[in-house]
């Protein structure tokens, strides 16, 4: 699956986006396979409160399921005013 980085998620893994071979069935489960590749994942999702989820460009919460998504995206929250 295609995974997106976004903003200081991207600065700090250093990549925008990677092809993704994984077992996991929730998101939760993805980020925890990424947080054990290597300390700069660890980094970047060490405070899952301040990133948000879309699969396939769908904003979704962290216990949602992977079965069948093509692309996860992670990002901060944005704000407008």
């Amino acid at each position: 699956m295609r995974v997106l980085y976004f903003a200081w998620l991207r600065e700090r893994i250093g990549t925008s986006r990677e092809e993704v071979e994984t077992s996991a069935a929730t998101v939760s489960d993805l980020v925890a396979e990424l947080k054990a590749r290597e300390p700069r994942y660890e980094a970047a999702f060490a405070d899952l409160s301040a990133i948000r989820v879309a699969l396939d460009q769908e904003v979704a919460e962290f216990d949602a399921p992977l079965a069948g998504v093509r692309e996860v995206a992670f990002f901060p929250p944005v704000t407008g005013g």
